[in-house]
């Protein structure tokens, strides 16, 4: 990994020379603008309003506009020559749990490598003390020109930075919760807690980027000058109007496409009293009752309850028929009783 900044970690008297390298990276497919008429670059060039020429990066500096409108130059040279201690040392300020640092601050992720044999034993000294403590370091540092935050956590063998945003740049939630008069019911939460349960841990490292892997196949068919499919997009949720229902059929359709063969843990689904269960429910009871277990399915939540409307329409169907066919019977079976008493 190529390093972006070399400086020193200052751990009170003890100096450790480290570089800084880039933790992650951007993994996003990048586009470039073109006139769609003939396929050529647009360019963005920098102009001068006031002469209208194109000004080249050497004859650009960085500059202030004063709130009457001046606009004050400062160049690197001015900025270089500031009387800052960060510019080439991460300055640990002091050491806090984990659990202190707001995950909203939290930025960029570097590693720190220790730059050279001599800085091997103060590097690991301070990785085995944060270790060791299971506290993190918080630090100044200085990187692009501006001075930051931020939090030194041993993971593996090496010592990660994240930079940390400024506390005062941290927005207050104002007016973004719900309204304070919203109940949330027991029952809602234990159905809740079910869904949870069922849906299980996530697994990190089986996440991936769908909608990347799209564009790329995107990419490739008009390359090859192929059809390319299209999909129709889901409708947006609607309202919600029974959260109850709602949820019981999320756990019912989160259990079916995981499949019943996970050692017996489903969630329970309890409907709540008063409540007629759809159909579908007596089913799970029996299941977690110690009935036998109906078979794995896989299928998607949609197809899930498609089937479960199309059994509905089937039986409705079939009663409809019995009923018919009853009154037919009857009305036949009243009319020959009357013609045998009339003879």
């Amino acid at each position: 990994m190529r390093s972006i900044w070399n400086g020193s970690i200052s751990f009170g008297l003890v100096s450790i020379p480290v570089k800084l390298m880039n933790a992650t990276e951007n993994h996003a497919i990048s586009f470039r603008q073109i006139h769609l008429a003939d396929g050529g670059r647009i360019r963005y060039r920098k102009v001068c309003e006031l002469d209208e020429e194109e000004v080249p990066p050497s004859g650009t500096v960085k500059a202030y506009e004063d709130a009457d409108g001046t606009v004050i130059p400062v160049t690197d040279e001015d900025l270089a020559s500031l009387p800052l201690h960060t510019a080439k040392t991460i300055e640990i300020e002091g050491f806090v749990p984990a659990s202190a640092i707001d995950p909203l601050q939290l930025d960029s992720a570097y590693y720190l490598s220790a730059n050279g044999v001599p800085a091997a034993k103060p590097y690991a000294l301070l990785r085995e003390a944060l270790r060791r403590s299971g506290k993190v370091a918080v630090a100044k540092y200085a990187l692009r020109g501006r001075e930051r935050l931020g939090m030194l956590r041993v993971v593996d063998d090496v010592i990660a930075m994240h930079g940390l945003l400024w506390p005062d740049e941290i927005r207050a939630p104002e007016g973004v919760a719900p309204d304070a008069g919203v109940k949330v019911r027991d029952a809602e939460l234990d159905l809740a807690d079910a869904l949870m349960n069922t849906l299980g841990d996530a697994d990190m490292d089986t996440l991936h980027d769908d909608y990347r892997e799209a564009v790329e196949e995107l990419v490739a068919a008009k390359a090859a000058g192929e059809p390319v499919a299209e999909e129709e997009a889901e409708e947006p949720g609607g309202k919600v109007i029974d959260l109850m229902a709602a949820l019981e059929s999320s756990v019912r359709a989160a259990q079916d496409s995981k499949g019943d063969t996970e050692g017996g843990k489903d969630a329970d689904v309890h409907p709540i009293e008063g409540r007629t269960p759809r159909s579908g429910a007596s089913e799970g009871t029996a299941r977690r009752s110690g009935g036998k277990k109906a078979p794995a399915k896989k299928a998607p939540a949609k197809a899930a309850a498609k089937k479960a409307a199309a059994k509905k329409t089937t039986a409705k169907k079939a009663t409809a028929k019995k009923a018919t066919a009853k009154k037919t019977t009857a009305k036949k079976t009243a009319s020959g009783t009357r013609k045998r008493t009339s003879a």
